[in-house]
C-alpha cells in the first residue's frame, strides 16, 4: 500500500497505512469556519474501531479539512462515541501481527496528539475500552449526561495497550490509574468529570456544540503561543523542573517579538 504524507507537529512523516480503499464511508470531516469536524459514524456496530475505520480516521488527518483547520473537534454519535477496538479482528493475533497493527492502523492513538491544532473530543454515550483511549489522546475531554467510561481489558486477559495506562497514570496519578485499570471501573459523566478525566460535562445532547464553542475560542488565540504553550505543557512532565522553566523562559523570548505579541505594535 503506498506511503502518504501526514503533517505532525513535529514535521511530516510517511504513514503507509492511510488508503482505506472502497468501502463503507467510516469517517468524515466537515469545516465549521477554522475548525474541523472529525465524525465516526459506525453507528450499528457503536462506533467500534475496525482496521478500516483507523485507516479512514488517519486518512481523515491527512485531509485538507484537517490541514487547513486551527482546531480539530473529534465526534461520534448520540449512542457511541466509540466501543473501543472491533475485537471481532483480533481472535489470536500472533505477536508479529499486533506488532504490523500498531505500525498501520493502530498508529490512531499516537496520531490525534502529534497534530500541529490542538484537539477535543465531544462524547456522548459509550466511550470504552480503545474508544476512551482515542479519547484521552485528545488535549480537551466534553462528555455530556449520557457518556459512559470504562477500561475493560484486564477482564478480558489483555491490557490498555492504545495509551489507556500511560495517559491515565500522567492524567490521575499511578493510585487511580490502578483502580480504574486493574478492576475495570465503568463509570458515568459526573465521575469522570471528578476523577479529572473530562474537562467538562453538558447537559444530554449538547456535548459537541459545547466542543465546538471551545474549539472557535481556541481558534481565535494567537497561534503561535497556542502551539508553543501546548507543546510545553505536553512535555513539561517529562523533564525537570529546571529544564521546564528554562523551555518556558526561552519560549517567552521568542513569543515576546512574534506578529501575535501584545508588544508587537511597539
Amino acid at each position: 500500500m503506498p506511503a502518504s504524507r501526514l503533517n505532525l507537529r513535529h514535521g511530516p512523516i510517511e504513514v503507509g497505512y492511510v488508503r482505506p480503499g472502497m468501502g463503507e464511508e467510516m469517517v468524515t470531516t466537515t469545516r465549521d469556519g477554522e475548525v474541523c469536524i472529525v465524525r465516526l459514524q459506525r453507528e450499528a456496530k457503536l462506533n467500534a474501531l475496525s482496521e478500516q475505520m483507523a485507516a479512514q480516521l488517519i486518512a481523515a488527518f491527512g485531509s485538507g479539512d484537517v490541514t487547513g483547520s486551527r482546531v480539530v473537534v473529534l465526534a461520534g454519535s448520540a449512542k457511541a462515541f466509540s466501543a473501543g477496538a472491533d475485537l471481532t479482528e483480533f481472535t489470536d493475533p500472533s505477536p508479529e501481527e499486533t506488532i504490523r497493527y500498531y505500525r498501520g492502523p493502530g498508529r490512531i492513538w499516537e496520531l490525534l496528539p502529534e497534530l500541529p491544532q490542538p484537539s477535543i473530543a465531544a462524547i456522548s454515550g459509550w466511550a470504552i475500552g480503545g474508544g476512551l483511549e482515542l479519547a484521552l489522546s485528545a488535549d480537551l475531554r466534553v462528555a455530556d449526561e449520557t457518556a459512559r467510561f470504562g477500561l475493560p481489558e484486564v477482564s478480558l486477559g489483555i491490557l490498555p495497550s492504545a495509551g489507556g495506562m500511560s495517559r491515565l497514570v500522567r492524567l490521575l496519578g499511578t493510585a487511580r490509574a490502578k483502580q480504574l485499570i486493574l478492576l475495570g471501573e465503568r463509570f458515568d459523566a459526573a465521575r469522570a468529570l471528578e476523577l479529572g478525566v473530562v474537562n467538562r460535562v453538558v447537559p444530554e445532547g449538547e456535548a459537541e456544540t459545547a466542543a465546538l464553542e471551545w474549539a472557535q475560542k481556541l481558534a481565535e488565540q494567537p497561534q503561535a503561543a497556542l502551539q508553543i504553550t501546548r507543546e510545553l505543557i505536553d512535555r513539561s512532565a517529562e523533564m525537570s523542573l529546571a529544564g521546564s522553566l528554562a523551555a518556558e523562559r526561552l519560549a517567552q523570548g521568542m513569543l515576546a517579538h512574534s506578529a501575535d505579541s501584545y508588544r508587537a505594535d511597539r
